[in-house]
């Protein structure tokens, strides 16, 4: 039987999770949590069953939760949602799609998202409430802090330390051995 689950954020990340949700075929959605003029409306089939002011009546028939509010020039949003959905006492699971792969030797914490065609190598430490967005490369020993997003198609080489609430942005590419914090933008070499 499937374990229900609750995505926190109805906009465009929303949809690319809902894809590796359904590609797990580990969780059955019970719904989304928007804004609460949305209520009622439906994203790829899933219905916004309520706002922030619902979770705890939610949290009774649904213990599982999944931020899918996506983050890029701040993970300020994320970070509060994390907090208010621990302090209910909603679980976290790590959803990893079938399409990516991730090292047995590697560690994810909860409440992240590992995207379609990612890749992350042995010896990597990826810490909680993080987006591993499709096609990034995490190379063998690096350390991702919480509350990070690493985007499409970028590039952490070895040994790479990325502080929390890190953004690293599309087709960015990291030096080896090197700690990364605050803003990286799209396409850039950090070094």
């Amino acid at each position: 039987m499937k374990e229900k689950i609750v995505l926190i954020g109805g906009g465009g990340h929303c949809h690319s999770v809902i894809d590796v949700i359904e590609l797990t075929n580990k969780y059955e959605i019970i719904g989304i949590v928007d804004t609460k003029e949305n209520i009622g409306k439906k994203v790829l089939g899933y219905e916004i069953i309520g706002c922030d002011d619902d979770l705890e009546t939610i949290f009774k028939t649904c213990k599982n939760a999944l931020i899918t509010i996506g983050q890029i020039k701040t993970s300020d949003l994320r970070i509060k949602l994390f907090h208010k959905l621990k302090d209910i006492g909603f679980n976290f699971p790590v959803i990893i799609s079938p399409i990516a792969y991730v090292s047995k030797h590697s560690s994810i914490s909860e409440g992240t998202v590992i995207m379609h065609h990612a890749l992350v190598n042995a010896n990597v430490k990826i810490g909680k409430n993080c987006i591993i967005n499709s096609k990034a490369l995490i190379e063998h020993d690096c350390t991702v802090g919480n509350n990070c997003h690493i985007s499409t198609a970028s590039v952490l080489n070895g040994g790479v330390i990325v502080k929390e609430n890190s953004f690293f942005g599309s087709n960015a590419t990291s030096k080896q051995s090197i700690e990364i914090s605050g803003f990286i933008k799209a396409g850039s070499l950090a070094k």
